[in-house]
């Protein structure tokens, strides 16, 4: 049995961590807009948690000025110098786990996502981020193996949601089985039962199927999850099959799931293109007494609202306009990484 614990989303966070756009991202070409977007939701994070920024040097300046401007909650904001390729967190940030002698952040390998995209930079996120003490009352542990946090979620009693089409991808650990891998989430994560999905997709994702995008996790042995109901839609038959599985899926107790779809999005185009972006409301973010939603500029968005409303009663739901972020792939999730209380030593 390990003697770690990677807790659920929904457990109490001291902060949540964003890697900030700059004109070396992907992002270049619609930079002004996300940056937008990443200053009103450092503002909103800040009233229910800190937020801890990773930005290029030259830049923390303006975007301290910015976000004053705007009267974000400064004292809960802390910004630190960093280099990076992209802005994806959730995939380069650390996963924090609980051990008998206090938090360690477990620093994975990251490669782009079977090396799709530079990711030198991306890798070093969370060491840069360490050694300025960032993170003080943690640990780190470097991993020798790729595991991206938008590939697994936890409900923190001991089972573990993830899906076979990434994780066993060949892109990412060619020379580990099933069972190495199974045994390597076990023990970093406590995890007493992994469901593996071995359904669903969507189109325009890169991840090769991260879960976040697909099923999540939620209190009360409760799963949200994408569901497609056009069947002239290219998702149809896969979802319906991953649909199908959630539904034989137990926890690590095997107390089976309360399953709650979530409306389908539809076809959403590249503003500059005919390419499909991976429009899902799976993404969500949860900061203690609040739950972040993405939502599209769509008729589907309040549904949405609703569903996730009864996966987390008794918490706030606020939509969080992310059509720019699908742009290049991802959405609200991706680009956060939470941190655990307990792990700055906040008063």
């Amino acid at each position: 049995m390990s003697n770690q614990r990677l807790p659920a989303e929904w457990e109490p966070q001291d902060a949540v961590l964003l890697t900030w756009p700059h004109k070396n991202t992907a992002w270049n070409w619609i930079l002004d807009e996300v940056t937008e977007l990443y200053e009103a939701l450092a503002t909103v994070i800040g009233d229910y948690a800190d937020v801890i920024i990773a930005a290029p040097e030259n830049e923390l300046d303006s975007i301290r000025e910015r976000l004053e401007s705007m009267g974000a909650p400064m004292e809960y904001i802390y910004l630190y110098p960093c280099k990076s390729n992209d802005t994806w967190a959730r995939d380069h940030g650390p996963l924090t786990v609980e051990t008998p002698d206090g938090f360690k952040l477990l620093d994975f390998k990251f490669n782009g996502w079977g090396n799709k995209y530079a990711h030198e930079l991306d890798d070093q996120v969370t060491r840069q981020l360490f050694e300025q003490n960032a993170f003080p009352l943690a640990g780190r542990e470097e991993q020798n193996w790729v595991l991206e946090g938008g590939s697994v979620d936890t409900d923190g009693q001991g089972t573990l949601l993830t899906t076979s089409s990434c994780l066993l991808n060949k892109n990412r650990n060619p020379d580990l089985t099933k069972a190495d891998i199974e045994s390597r989430l076990k023990l970093a994560f406590g995890a007493r039962k992994i469901n593996w999905l071995d359904h669903g997709y969507l189109a325009g994702d890169d991840t090769d199927g991260h879960i976040d995008t697909l099923a999540r996790l939620c209190p009360n042995n409760t799963i949200v999850y994408t569901a497609c109901d056009d069947e002239q839609d290219e998702h149809y038959a896969e979802l319906k099959k991953m649909e199908a599985q959630l539904q034989t899926f137990t926890n690590a107790d095997g107390d089976a799931y309360r399953l709650l779809p979530l409306p389908w999005a539809g076809a959403v185009l590249g503003r500059d293109s005919d390419a499909r972006l991976p429009s899902t409301y799976a993404n969500f973010l949860v900061v203690n007494e609040v739950v972040l939603v993405p939502i599209y500029d769509l008729p589907m968005d309040e549904e949405a609202l609703e569903v996730i409303a009864q996966a987390f009663p008794g918490y706030e739901i606020m939509g969080i306009p992310c059509l720019s972020l699908i742009e290049q792939g991802g959405s609200l999730h991706c680009i956060t990484m939470q941190i655990p209380e307990g792990v700055l030593g906040l008063e």
